[in-house]
């Protein structure tokens, strides 16, 4: 049998009006409101705020957890309503309620009108009549960084969900809620809210919850995500956040205080006896059978390592390209630190060598990375359609429990990073070696924009993710983070940045758009690294340290490009050069439109093409600082909650 770890178990014994008080430390969202104006200073009218808040935080005749409330006589009356998730026991609504009635006033103060959203609860105010209107603004939205595998799919399941919700809540008499659990596409569990105030017509609150409904962005792939506006709410997520008992049909009732007396026994008669001991001997052995299979199904998913890919979407399409782990186990000698080749985002490379004496790479990803699952699928679905010289080739993969191994052929020669930024084995990397790197480069992503059967956007072309083979031809690796485009598609849209600061174009940095030209600024910064020896995020001229695009543009306009030119290529072929420098330059312009694409770098390159378009100002979003290059992976956001990875856009209007 399996046993319930104590940690579960204190989670499942946590009274939950602790973790209310936890969560009402400050609102999800607040928004204090202006066109209704201030009132003064122990005037009449929060003197009838403090008793209406007060009253409604003390009701305990309520039973649909919808606290309505006026104080007063105009024009200082006081119009008020609490409101509270239906599964939430009344006591923690009125602790809840409680809260709020005292954060909200400090949080607007002096303000005539204003709404506070907690988890659990809402509480708003207003010097006009807020009963039986249905309104949606102000509206905030929240949703899950964490994305799924079938995003058509779970769309899909949400809008069906979503619908009948919608007609089930609205149609509600003392309650307007629906609570839905479901099988996701992916084989998960899917949870959906929906709730109007009470005080709502059945076409008002089906109106509203297709506002909310619409108002959640174009999060593309999210776990999860929640809109509340002051009438109603809509929340999903793939993790139990309500009492799932309220999911049930027909629910329990709200705030219950005790079941129902059971009806009286009925007599039964021998007749009656007899088909009662007849049925007891046909249910109860299938009860207990039901009951076994389903305790050997918990035993065998506790005793075997759950594997979060076997059910994923087109794996089965690569399954010629598996390996067993413990084949690539002894390649590498039991993944041991003399065949360690360097450490990435989501985990560690080793060198390997198989029984038939072909050398490998293997990338063992993080067993605790989510975002290691994510790039996992995505390199193993993606580069095994890839085939290029100047793209790494992937030879299969292993899955075996929580290992995750990615196999590729062997590049003896480690990555560009290891030679250009080095001043001793920088000077072993002649021009034509460099040279020979930056047009195979440009080749390889010519191919991915243009010339495979899949459009690819790569999202963190580096210096570090360019790899060299025993002849230093590079070959672009680390596709975990790449998109696929439709062949007509220009660009898109993400609220997920991964990459790497300094590479990363500013319109996909500041604003989560992408497309061919931000992998062409990419390389254009690589171009002015390769050519200077230093990092983009660290760069220095003598003692100073700058930001090298902003070096590279003011020795171009002032004409003093040599001063940016790696110093061991002092004897190199100036054209050659400033012909790339013009190149990188070009790539790296502030306006995605100002850049060229590969169509046409690939020949400025080869010096088929000319006149070369003169260059303008460069993308200067990064300046002098110097900047840490780690792996970036953030949404833009304006804020975010404690107790989730969820990000907040708030839309008053």
């Amino acid at each position: 049998m399996a046993i319930i770890s104590s940690t579960l178990l204190l989670a499942i014994l946590y009274p939950m009006s602790t973790l209310i008080a936890q969560a009402t430390a400050q609102f999800l969202y607040h928004s204090c409101f202006n066109v209704r104006g201030n009132y003064t200073i122990n005037s009449t009218y929060e003197a009838n705020l403090n008793l209406v808040l007060s009253n409604i935080s003390s009701n305990t005749q309520v039973e649909n957890g919808f606290y309505p409330n006026s104080m007063g006589q105009d024009p200082d009356k006081v119009y008020a309503i609490g409101f509270c998730r239906k599964d939430i026991k009344q006591d923690d609504c009125l602790d809840c309620l409680k809260n709020a009635s005292r954060v909200l006033p400090q949080n607007c103060p002096n303000r005539k009108e204003a709404i506070g959203w907690y988890d659990y609860c809402m509480i708003r105010f207003s010097d006009r009549s807020i009963f039986g209107i249905m309104e949606v603004n102000p509206s905030m939205f929240m949703w899950n960084t964490g994305s799924v595998s079938d995003q058509d799919g779970y769309k899909r399941q949400l809008q069906t969900l979503f619908e009948s919700m919608r007609s089930e809540a609205a149609s509600g008499d003392i309650f307007k809620f629906a609570a839905r659990t479901s099988l996701a596409p992916d084989l998960g569990r899917l949870y959906v809210l929906v709730q109007c105030t009470p005080d709502l017509s059945q076409k008002n609150c089906s109106d509203c919850l297709t506002a909310v409904y619409g108002n959640i962005p174009p999060v593309v792939g999210s776990k999860g995500g929640r809109t509340y506006a002051p009438s109603c709410n809509y929340r999903f997520e793939t993790y139990s956040f309500f009492n799932v008992a309220y999911a049930a049909s027909p629910p329990p009732p709200f705030l219950a205080s005790s079941p129902p007396p059971p009806p009286p026994p009925v007599p039964i008669t021998g007749k009656e006896r007899k088909k009662t001991q007849t049925a007891v001997v046909i249910v109860v052995p299938s009860v207990i059978a039901i009951i076994l299979t389903i305790i050997i199904c918990i035993f065998l998913s506790v005793r075997k390592p759950k594997d979060n890919f076997e059910t994923v979407e087109g794996i089965e399409s690569v399954d010629s390209l598996q390996f067993d782990f413990s084949t690539i186990r002894a390649a590498t000698n039991n993944f041991s630190d003399a065949n360690k080749l360097g450490k990435g985002g989501f985990g560690i490379v080793y060198m390997g060598k198989l029984s038939n004496g072909q050398q490998i790479a293997v990338k063992r990803l993080s067993r605790n990375s989510q975002q290691g699952d994510s790039e996992f699928k995505n390199e193993v679905l993606l580069v095994a359609k890839l085939q290029h010289r100047n793209l790494v080739r992937l030879l299969g993969f292993c899955l075996e429990g929580n290992e995750r191994l990615l196999i590729y052929e062997f590049v003896p020669n480690r990555s560009l990073d290891y030679y250009i930024f080095d001043p001793m084995k920088c000077e072993n990397i002649s021009w034509e070696m460099r040279f020979k790197i930056i047009r195979g480069i440009a080749r390889g992503l010519l191919y991915l924009h243009e010339d495979s059967r899949l459009r690819i956007i790569h999202r963190d072309l580096k210096a570090s993710n360019i790899l060299l083979d025993a002849e230093m031809n590079p070959k672009i690796s680390d596709f975990g983070m790449a998109r696929i485009f439709e062949l007509d598609q220009t660009e898109g849209n993400t609220n997920r940045i991964v990459g790497t600061y300094g590479y990363m174009a500013p319109e996909y940095a500041m604003l989560g758009q992408f497309s061919t030209k931000s992998d062409v600024f990419s390389f254009g910064v690589l171009i002015l690294e390769v050519l200077s020896g230093q990092k983009i995020t660290h760069f220095h001229d003598g003692e100073n340290t700058e930001y090298l695009l902003s070096y590279a543009w003011k020795n171009w306009r002032e004409e003093t490009t040599l001063n940016l030119i790696d110093p061991t290529l002092s004897d190199s072929p100036i054209t050659e050069m400033m012909r790339c420098i013009k190149i990188g330059l070009l790539c790296v312009q502030e306006n995605a439109s100002d850049r060229p694409s590969m169509t046409s770098v690939v020949p400025m390159l080869n010096g088929n093409l000319d006149p070369i378009p003169t260059p303008k100002q460069p993308a200067s979003f990064m300046q002098s600082n110097v900047v840490s290059s780690k792996l970036v992976q953030h949404d833009i956001s304006s804020s975010v909650t404690n107790n989730e990875a969820s990000i907040s856009e708030l839309c008053p209007r």
